[in-house]
């Protein structure tokens, strides 16, 4: 079962990402042309022109990774605080097991 979970990934992947990549561009497409022309006076757009918005944005503005400061990086912290927490032994018994995953 894993292994065609393994080999199906690399087309399963990409397609949710333009999957997900196309709903944002149409939602910002939706946003564009129902509110700036009538708010700011401006032109509607296409689809690939609110693609290419999103895309600059992103670029421009960050995708919110490890400097967000909205949200930061959550689950790393809740890792930090459950590593502080533990003991010795319990922190060697968690870093053979983190070696063992990543092989």
């Amino acid at each position: 079962m894993k292994e065609i979970f393994y080999k199906g990934r690399f087309i399963f992947f990409p397609l949710i990402g333009a999957a997900l990549l196309s709903l944002v561009s149409f939602v910002v497409m939706l946003l564009w042309n129902n509110l700036l022309p009538e708010i700011l006076n401006v032109n509607a757009i296409t689809f690939w022109q609110a693609m290419g918005i999103f895309i600059l944005s992103k670029i421009l503005f960050g995708f919110g990774g490890k400097g967000d400061k909205m949200g930061g990086n959550w689950k790393r912290r809740r890792m930090a605080e459950k590593f502080k927490n533990m003991t010795p032994e319990e922190r060697e018994l968690f870093k053979e097991r983190m070696q063992q995953w990543k092989c």
